[in-house]
């Protein structure tokens, strides 16, 4: 277990408002199997609209079955499926073997039709998580569809909020898009809200695959509810650049991180924003992290900061591993927003972000060899966003960014330590 917080730079600029970025670091416990796990509470929601004919529903009845073939008798799982219509298939159950035996049977029966009611179908889902909610398990939602939401609630906004809302109760949302046609921007967002994981799909072949490695993480969490909390005096604005929820509260600023797995390393940059101040005084912040079950014990990292002069902020030295991981973060945020204005047709202002991007980090870069790579990557894929993109290419570059924010593998899946292998399914 680790946790390592570290800053850019400790001078800061007494005549305006300095911003330092801070890089927190956590490996999460290896399990420990001699206590067992915490039970998990699942429900499966299905998109069964006409796009999913073929292969896609066939591929993910048989993520289902693979997934609940992992849970043992005191875990719960459920079933649900839709399009403009909600089917629960199985309701929440315990995971005995006559219940698998039972949802294997029920899955057979579904087929591809209809629309996309996909807010209804996924709220439908946390609903039979809610109803057994288990205090000391994990309790989550699996969420499918490779279509937009297009009956019942179709707002973005509305259905994270919804997510929030739903983890502040308990349970969480882990998004799957399949395919071109799904709204990437959506499901992250319920994601990020619902202290889940979003995942893109691009062949139906790796819905098994992804399926039921997020099953398989959820089996091996080891920590729930993960926070970092920053106390920083009055006047220091903090704000996470990675996309976690933040919220503020009894002086302090808590990024809410989620469950993380045995051996999971996660790394999340913070920005500070300091007030003006007198050369020679100092201030400073707290790093805290925590988690419902008190698993992290490192206890708090203390970070300084002194106003100096331009001169001194000038001639500083700089932490590399932070501004790595701090040029990492807004290129990937630069990709995002390049996607939505490309998709939007603004192609001028989708190449205007990545350049933009591209030059604030040479500012910093010097000779950094990994810094000059981000520069150059950003500066070659700058042209592609000046011409309609096609839909696979947006999609990959929408997903990629997120996992690299949120310190994921490629494919999505969770990172592990060095020497730990990642969850297999």
């Amino acid at each position: 277990m680790n946790f390592n917080v570290r800053t850019d730079r400790n001078l800061i600029r007494p005549a305006y408002k300095s911003n330092r970025f801070v890089l927190a670091e956590i490996v999460a416990p290896p399990a420990r199997r001699e206590h067992g796990r915490p039970p998990v509470n699942l429900a499966f929601v299905l998109d069964r609209s006409g796009s999913m004919n073929g292969d896609k529903i066939r591929l993910a009845k048989q993520a289902v079955e693979a997934s609940i073939a992992r849970l043992h008798d005191e875990d719960r799982f459920a079933i649900v499926v839709y399009d403009e219509q909600v089917d629960v298939v199985v309701g929440s159950t315990r995971a005995t073997a006559d219940a698998r035996r039972m949802a294997v049977d029920r899955l057979k029966e579904i087929d591809a039709r209809g629309s996309t009611n996909l807010g209804e179908g996924w709220l439908r889902g946390c609903e039979q998580v809610a109803a057994a909610l288990s205090a000391e398990g994990v309790n989550r939602c699996l969420l499918l569809t490779d279509g937009l939401a297009n009956v019942g609630i179709t707002d973005r906004d509305e259905l994270a909020r919804h997510a929030g809302e739903l983890r502040a109760r308990g349970v969480s949302t882990t998004t799957f898009g399949v395919g071109d046609d799904f709204d990437e921007v959506l499901l992250q967002a319920m994601a990020s809200g619902g202290g889940g994981h979003f995942y893109y799909i691009a062949s139906a072949t790796s819905i098994e695959d992804l399926i039921t490695s997020e099953v398989g993480e959820t089996l091996d969490i080891v920590a729930r509810e993960v926070v970092v909390q920053v106390t920083a005096p009055d006047g220091v604005q903090v704000e996470s650049l990675s996309p976690y929820p933040t919220r503020d509260g009894r002086g302090r600023t808590e990024i809410v991180v989620g469950d993380l797995t045995s051996d999971e390393r996660v790394s999340i940059v913070l920005r500070l924003n300091f007030p003006y101040g007198q050369v020679g005084h100092s201030t400073g912040a707290v790093v805290r992290l925590a988690d419902r079950d008190d698993v992290f014990t490192d206890g708090s990292v203390k970070l300084a900061w002194e106003y100096a002069t331009d001169q001194e902020n000038d001639s500083q030295d700089r932490d590399r591993e932070v501004d790595r991981a701090v040029a990492r973060t807004f290129a990937s945020r630069a990709r995002q927003e390049a996607v939505g204005r490309n998709r939007a047709g603004d192609y001028k202002a989708a190449q205007r972000a990545v350049e933009a991007t591209a030059r604030r980090i040479r500012k910093y870069a010097g000779r950094d060899p990994e810094l000059r790579a981000v520069v150059s990557e950003l500066e070659g894929e700058a042209h592609q966003f000046m011409a309609p993109m096609a839909l696979p290419a947006l999609k990959v570059a929408y997903a990629s960014a997120s996992y690299v924010m949120r310190s994921r593998m490629p494919d999505g899946k969770v990172v592990k330590e060095p020497g730990r292998p990642p969850t297999e399914p």
